[in-house]
């Protein structure tokens, strides 16, 4: 049973991911006959620290206090990225998991746990931002880059920023049941789950080709994502056999004509759906899907969520469907 949870901190912590874990787990609800967790703050740099937002901590507990938890949470901090971590912290962190304590990262809390080798096999959940730079930094995990967490007990690691709640909410979930963590939601007005994953806040700008042999295809292809057109149409409009357009359109794009224009429709519809009011039929329409069971499949395939889900999550409830 989930009692004793631990927050470990280091200068230049995120106060948002810190309070994430904060709000989940130290915050007294036994007045809604919540359970209430044995919860502190530990640092690994002396009492003092300062936050990413320009204040300061005063923190009572060092590591020691992690001996005693049951889970410990890592929140995201300054440079987490390209710092260097105590020893003595990395090597409390694998003590931990080894006498079955589970750790939880917010964030770029994930390369504390990877430095500590925590994640050699695993797979993780980082901020999309961080995908990249966390894989080449440590290439014995494996980063699942659309999701909002991922449970590979006893190590838990969460997306950017408010995803530490729906890992946290997770944990809650997974230790006292599905009662408890919608409690807790409730009373932190948030949903006990998100549906999708990060992949629906990727920004994803359209690729532009560097080359010249294709680039003017591009052009007439994005002002074109409405039309049905075959790789033999594209490959005439650029003086080229089908099979040499092919090789280079590869060669200049990395994917395929399909696979291209699909990503765009997929971005065109998610633009649409932020910006204006018009129904998925009519959406579909724009887009080259045709009809809204088509644009609903490839959109749920691309960015995890429904169409009309995605419109409300940035347009808000009330939004037309």
């Amino acid at each position: 049973m989930l009692k004793n949870v631990a927050a470990v901190v280091l200068d230049g912590v995120n106060p948002f991911e810190l309070g994430v874990v904060c709000e989940v787990f130290g915050t007294d609800r036994s007045d809604d006959g919540l359970p209430v967790y044995d919860f502190a703050v530990a640092s690994a740099e002396g009492p003092t620290l300062a936050s990413r937002s320009g204040f300061s901590l005063h923190v009572e507990h060092g590591l020691e206090r992690l001996e005693s938890a049951d889970l410990i949470t890592v929140p995201a901090c300054a440079r987490y990225e390209s710092r260097d971590f105590p020893p003595e912290l990395l090597q409390a962190l694998r003590d931990a998991v080894d006498r079955g304590t589970r750790v939880l990262s917010v964030c770029s809390g994930v390369f504390l746990l990877a430095a500590a080798g925590l994640l050699d096999g695993r797979r993780c959940a980082v901020h999309w931002k961080h995908v990249a730079e966390l894989t080449r930094a440590y290439p014995r995990l494996t980063v699942e880059p659309d999701v909002l967490y991922v449970d590979e007990d006893p190590v838990i690691t969460s997306a950017g920023t408010a995803a530490g709640i729906d890992a946290c909410l997770h944990i809650v979930r997974k230790e006292q049941g599905t009662e408890v963590a919608n409690k807790i939601a409730r009373r932190m007005v948030v949903p006990p789950h998100r549906d999708g994953g990060q992949a629906q806040y990727i920004e994803r700008p359209l690729p532009r080709s560097k080359c010249d042999t294709v680039g003017e295809v591009l052009v007439w292809m994005e002002g074109h994502l409405d039309e049905d057109v075959t790789v033999e149409q594209l490959a005439e409009r650029a003086l080229m056999s089908p099979r040499t357009f092919a090789r280079r359109f590869q060669q200049e794009t990395g994917t395929t004509p399909y696979r291209w224009i699909l990503r765009q429709r997929v971005l065109l519809a998610q633009r649409l759906l932020e910006a204006t009011d018009e129904t998925v039929d009519a959406i579909a329409g724009r887009t080259g899907f045709g009809t809204a069971a088509a644009l609903r499949h490839q959109f749920l395939r691309a960015v995890g969520t429904t169409p009309n889900a995605y419109r409300r999550t940035f347009q808000g409830p009330e939004a037309v469907a």
